[in-house]
């Protein structure tokens, strides 16, 4: 994995000054740097180096194909790429890696190339012949790409920072803060695709490609690859045919992601998911492999001695990190150069906190996401199905107001019920299960209510409401939240982690899987995962209930983060920002210190927002519009 970064513009720009926000990636990337720039100065490649296949300078980038005519700067891997060399059978490699493959299958086909790739990536070709910049992200879009495209001219990053200080002028219109982008944060805890927190900066959507005309300015994007392509068409129901094409295509992902020049483990916290990756790992490789896992102080979010159990069953070289509270507070100051833009999963902290540790032992780790999203593993899938349900959309409003005279439990669940109609359900269900605003709460909430959800809500019509819900999962939460959770937090310590379960074609499969091999009355969820699993890993290790990977947020909100709370959410920050109205988040604060701590995920969502805003006003005027 690495770092990049580029420039196109209208005029000869400053090299030395897109070197220096080239370099704001060097995490990214600490093993090499590389930069290109174009006899005229209007042309800049940037790349940040993390070795992990061929790590020899001859594959260090920007790198020139064979004929000199193209430059790619690329992140990521490709994990067919040996299998992609057969279509140039008679080309002389100098490489043994990746990079050199996609750069010369471009050089003969073009962007057909593309959507031959399997795996983790975001690239920028720039052809020096046609003056031309193609841009590709991978298709789930676990790697990042922002762009900034403005007056014919083109900038790209791996992370925002680096857009922010390539733009010499701080107040530019494209550093405008979003409210579109603040209402789906304190609707989601994460800003989803295409939107970034500043109007003028986009995220590069995923499963594209796009060609830049440096001369005319003409921009061409297109969709090579649409999960809904290969949501429940045609599924094949037959539990045993189904089952070793599963497997089959399991260990081969898991096979095909081990591939590496440099030492490589698994994360492996007990569940499920990661069980299963670190399992087929162990049967694959020729040697023991290395695990890791983090454990916490306090017993009510510590699941180390079940990870454990399954390392001791794997055989593997496993390693456990305790942490108290104050080694996850420490990293609180990190948080927001981490993140860039706001973030509200506190599960970033022990991500973080879990990456930094392994990076001592490793290069390269593969963690176990995707499982939950493609075989039915979350709550909320539950509530789709009940609020799907004809006698629920007539008992639902009055449901929601009797729970408003009941305890805790009975109130958050009347807010599930209170969902705005049935085409905006399952971001509702989606916000409610993460204790975030609803729509109606955001619209007294928002100084501006020019917002709404619908884009964000639509799914195909295929499959049941639980199918439905999880494949907005894939489509939202997994690729704008868990999946950049992990990439910002394993990168910001040089670590590469690799996701065995999102394989292009694994997903493609997965996708198809009918909702009778996903859930099951002996097994429950993840009934194809399982029964694999079980195979390696005796069932009766498992048999629990579900903890996610969080920290006490609930408590310290209220204890040790409240000096936080009470800086940048006070009256006068919050009128200063002039996002949302000062009143309500002054009640919805008190309210939570005065017991009512479902709310807790409201204060932290508010907390956030506010201090990105006045941190990021440090380094640039920050207006709002």
């Amino acid at each position: 994995m690495c770092g990049i970064a580029g420039m196109f513009l209208k005029e000869p720009g400053n090299e030395l000054f897109f070197r220096q926000a080239t370099d704001l990636l060097t995490h990214r990337g600490p093993d090499a740097g590389g930069y290109y720039s174009s006899s005229d100065g209007r042309v800049f490649l940037g790349h940040r180096r993390l070795s992990i296949i061929d790590v020899s300078q001859g594959a260090n980038q920007p790198m020139h194909s064979a004929d000199g005519r193209f430059v790619i700067t690329y992140n990521g891997e490709v994990y067919n790429f040996k299998e992609l060399k057969k279509k140039l059978p008679d080309f002389a490699w100098k490489t043994t890696g990746d990079t050199e493959v996609i750069l010369e299958l471009f050089s003969k086909y073009g962007a057909a190339s593309f959507a031959w790739l399997n795996g983790i990536f975001a690239f920028a070709i720039y052809d020096s012949k046609e003056r031309k910049i193609w841009l590709c992200r991978d298709q789930l879009g676990v790697k990042p790409l922002f762009i900034q495209r403005d007056k014919g001219k083109l900038v790209f990053a791996s992370e925002l920072k680096a857009i922010c200080a390539m733009d010499k002028n701080k107040g530019d219109s494209a550093f405008i803060v979003s409210r579109k982008a603040v209402a789906h944060f304190l609707h989601l805890g994460y800003i989803p695709e295409p939107m970034t927190i500043y109007r003028g900066i986009k995220k590069f959507p995923a499963g594209n490609y796009a060609c830049f005309d440096i001369a005319s300015g003409e921009w061409n994007r297109t969709r090579y690859w649409n999960a809904a392509d290969h949501y429940l068409h045609n599924p094949q129901d037959e539990e045993n045919v189904v089952l070793e094409q599963y497997r089959e295509k399991l260990f081969a992902s898991v096979e095909r992601q081990m591939i590496s020049d440099v030492p490589l483990g698994t994360f492996l916290s007990g569940g499920i998911d990661s069980s299963l990756v670190s399992a087929v790992a162990s049967k694959v490789s020729s040697k023991k492999i290395n695990t890791y896992s983090i454990g916490f102080e306090d017993a009510a979010f510590d699941e180390s001695v079940y990870a454990a159990q399954v390392a001791a069953h794997l055989g593997t070289q496993h390693h456990t990190f305790k942490v108290s509270a104050d080694d996850i507070l420490a990293l609180v100051p990190e948080f927001l150069e981490v993140y860039d833009e706001p973030f509200a999963d506190s599960s970033a902290f022990p991500t973080m906190l879990v990456s930094k540790l392994a990076r001592q032992h490793v290069t390269v780790t593969l963690s176990g996401d995707g499982g939950d999203e493609f075989f039915q593993g979350y709550g909320m899938y539950q509530w789709a199905e009940r609020l799907s349900q004809a006698k629920m959309q007539l008992l639902r409003k009055p449901f929601f107001l009797a729970s408003k005279l009941m305890n805790e439990r009975y109130r958050r669940a009347g807010l599930v019920f209170n969902f705005p109609s049935a085409k905006r359900m399952a971001s509702h269900i989606f916000s409610q299960e993460q204790y975030l605003f609803s729509e109606q709460e955001l619209r007294k909430l928002m100084m501006k209510k020019d917002f709404d959800f619908n884009e964000l809500n639509q799914l195909p019509e295929r499959g049941s409401s639980r199918e439905r819900q999880a494949f907005w999962d894939v489509e939202h939460y997994l690729k704008d939240d868990l999946l950049v959770k992990v990439d910002r937090a394993s990168m910001h310590y040089g670590l590469e982690t690799r996701v065995p379960l999102l394989d292009r074609e694994l997903v493609e499969f997965s996708l198809n899987v009918p909702l009778s091999l996903k859930i099951n009355d002996a097994y429950g969820a993840k009934y194809l995962m399982k029964k694999v699993l079980y195979d390696m890993v005796p069932r009766e290790l498992f048999e629990r209930p579900k903890k996610g990977f969080s920290i006490p947020l609930n408590k310290w909100l209220a204890h040790e983060l409240k000096p936080l709370v009470n800086q940048y959410l006070s009256k006068q920050k919050i009128e200063y920002a002039g996002m949302v109205d000062a009143g309500m988040v002054n009640s919805i604060v008190k309210q939570y210190m005065g017991g009512k701590t479902y709310l807790y995920n409201r204060v932290w969502a508010l907390l956030v927002l506010h201090w990105w805003y006045f941190n990021q006003s440090k380094k640039q005027k920050a207006s709002t519009t």
